[in-house]
């Protein structure tokens, strides 16, 4: 009788023991799980903080770049030609025949006077238009309607000859030193091999611009871009 009562005795102390680290392992997991909701208030918090700079850090930098052009003396704004679907030109392609070149759609030329009307709604005052010879470009500088369309053989495209490459990166770069001092802003209307040429880490978009300007070290230096219009 007392061997039974003394097993019933350790049973029952083993099974309060059981009971109360179950219930102790219990209390230790909700107090872990219930901090971790925390996080998850705070990230909500995070990223309506990261959806408010986005929408707000974008115009400011596009402010900034059309605030410098204002200012401007020296300023250089190199643009690809608008948009003008395909790449490259057909393999009959003659410089004096638009119908045999890659010309600007119909979104193209819209692009180009949204552009020339940016341009002008800021006040920005544009001392020079210089094109490449290609239809395309010549279409856009046009379009833009910023002034009198000077076609410049230096910003001619050699998508498909680089062989000339150097001479005109060469040209374009004199260009841009010998007008470090003139008052207004220069557009040049080409293409994006001749921009990357330039500007070798920016891959411009159809309509899109970098702006340059040379420092007093005779270097050219990248001081911003224009996002496509």
């Amino acid at each position: 009788m007392t061997r039974r009562h003394t097993i019933l005795g350790l049973s029952a102390v083993a099974l309060s023991l059981i009971l109360k680290r179950l219930y102790n392992h219990e209390t230790e997991e909700k107090q872990a799980v219930e901090p971790v909701k925390q996080p998850e208030q705070s990230l909500s918090t995070n990223e309506q903080s990261l959806a408010s700079i986005d929408a707000t850090d974008i115009p400011a930098t596009k402010a900034a770049i059309w605030s410098i052009l204002q200012q401007g003396k020296g300023y250089v704004v190199l643009m690809r030609h608008a948009l003008a679907p395909g790449i490259g030109d057909p393999p009959d392609f003659r410089l004096n025949d638009c119908s045999t070149q890659r010309n600007l759609s119909d979104e193209g030329k819209k692009q180009a006077i949204r552009t020339g009307k940016a341009f002008k709604s800021r006040n920005i005052q544009v001392s020079r238009v210089l094109s490449s010879q290609w239809c395309r470009c010549l279409e856009t500088a046009k379009l833009m309607n910023l002034g009198a369309v000077e076609p410049f053989s230096a910003l001619n495209s050699f998508f498909l000859n680089h062989a000339t490459e150097f001479k005109q990166t060469a040209q374009v770069r004199q260009f841009i030193l010998n007008n470090r001092n003139t008052p207004g802003v220069i557009v040049m209307i080409t293409h994006e091999v001749n921009i990357r040429a330039i500007a070798s880490d920016i891959y411009p978009e159809s309509g899109e611009s970098v702006v340059l300007r040379a420092n007093q070290k005779n270097k050219i230096e990248v001081v911003g871009q224009i996002k496509a219009i």
